[in-house]
């Protein structure tokens, strides 16, 4: 009797505590996460690419008379004009010349004047008979002669004009010189192959970057609805660099690379692009208005497809299939399977399932991407 009253407080505890235990584990903790709303968005439709920087144009200034560099009028890395002096080659040898043509030419003129007076005299005479027919058509001659070695006596003026002009070596376009690779004092040659000074144009500037092939029917498509936008970034930040437009899609594929190159200009007004960088260049096809986009980051794989977690009223989360148009700039473009309002979860899907109750950590500000938001296919 006595033992069975001391085991009766043990049995009143078990029973409170089976009596409070299943209550605690029907009711398990929410699991925070963080989740996003289904919005319509305008989102740009982009290809992307990898390329580099190539100035728009590289000019090699050579000498194109021998003679001794007498100056150099230009300093490495100078933006310069078109026109501006860069070098001087001793003119003197060329001058001369010139000089020589001009006295060649006074010579003659003074011959032909003669000659023409003759002529003059001859045809006065043979009208009455004091000179002969053919005295008259040798004086003819001499004067034919004579013209045309005038006319070649301006084109060696007009020959030597130009090689002295060539003794001043200019630059042909607008752009920023590069290392010098001549040194004054030097004896130059018309045949060197190095040449002075490579001059490269900067502003505008191309940029030629490769796409797949077989996004050509729809980059054609859309450049016959008009110019193209290309937006150029860097490599590694994806920092914005400048945009411009596409100028051309080559003639060919590359059969090696199934590749197609594209080449943009770009105005580089503030010098941000650089011949020989490396970057990434993305063309804006189209803008698709109003589709439904949510954080890529919601967007789970499974063994079906794509799926997402979607918020009940209760505060639990359902699977639901969804269907996805592509991915880009961290958006997802849905297809189907949401509509536009609908709360899904894109953080913390790793502790969660179907059914799971859930607490709202915070809802990111623009989570579901602006207006200005892009896509790639």
């Amino acid at each position: 009797m006595s033992r069975s009253i001391s085991r009766l407080p043990c049995i009143i505890l078990a029973s409170a505590i089976l009596a409070v235990a299943p209550a605690a584990w029907a009711q398990p903790a929410p699991v925070p996460v963080e989740v996003a709303e289904v919005r319509p968005t305008d989102v740009p439709f982009t290809l992307q690419g990898i390329g580099s920087v190539q100035a728009f144009n590289t000019v090699t200034v050579h000498a194109q008379v021998d003679g001794v560099l007498q100056q150099i009028r230009f300093t490495e890395g100078q933006a310069v004009r078109a026109g501006d002096v860069l070098a001087q080659i001793d003119p003197r040898p060329y001058q001369a010349a010139l000089d020589q043509a001009v006295a060649k030419l006074a010579q003659d003129q003074a011959q032909l004047r003669n000659a023409q007076l003759n002529l003059q005299r001859y045809a006065d005479l043979a009208r009455s008979d004091f000179a002969s027919r053919q005295q008259l058509d040798a004086q003819q001659a001499m004067v034919a002669q004579l013209q045309a070695q005038l006319q070649g006596d301006q084109a060696a003026i007009d020959n030597a004009r130009t090689q002295l002009g060539y003794t001043t070596l200019t630059s042909p376009i607008d752009g920023v010189t590069g290392i010098r690779l001549v040194d004054q004092g030097n004896l130059l040659r018309a045949t060197d192959a190095a040449g002075i000074v490579v001059i490269t144009q900067i502003r505008p500037i191309s940029v030629i970057f490769t796409l797949p092939a077989e996004s050509l029917a729809e980059i054609r498509q859309a450049m016959a609805a008009g110019p193209l936008q290309v937006t150029v970034a860097e490599r590694q930040s994806a920092r914005p660099l400048g945009e411009g437009t596409l100028l051309l899609v080559n003639n060919q594929i590359d059969p090696a690379t199934g590749q197609l190159r594209l080449k943009a200009t770009l105005p580089n007004e503030d010098g941000a692009l650089w011949p020989g960088q490396f970057v990434n260049g993305r063309l804006l096809l189209r803008v698709e208005h109003g589709v439904p986009t949510l954080p890529s980051a919601a967007i789970q794989r499974g063994p079906d497809g794509y799926w997402v977690y979607v918020v009940r009223p209760d505060q639990t989360v359902a699977a639901q299939p969804v269907r996805v148009r592509r991915f880009g700039d961290g958006i997802a473009v849905l297809e189907d399977g949401l509509a536009a309002g609908t709360t899904v979860v894109t953080s913390g899907q790793y502790r969660l399932a179907p059914g799971a109750r859930i607490a709202i950590a915070r809802v990111p500000s623009g989570a579901a991407g602006g207006s200005q938001a892009g896509a790639s296919s």
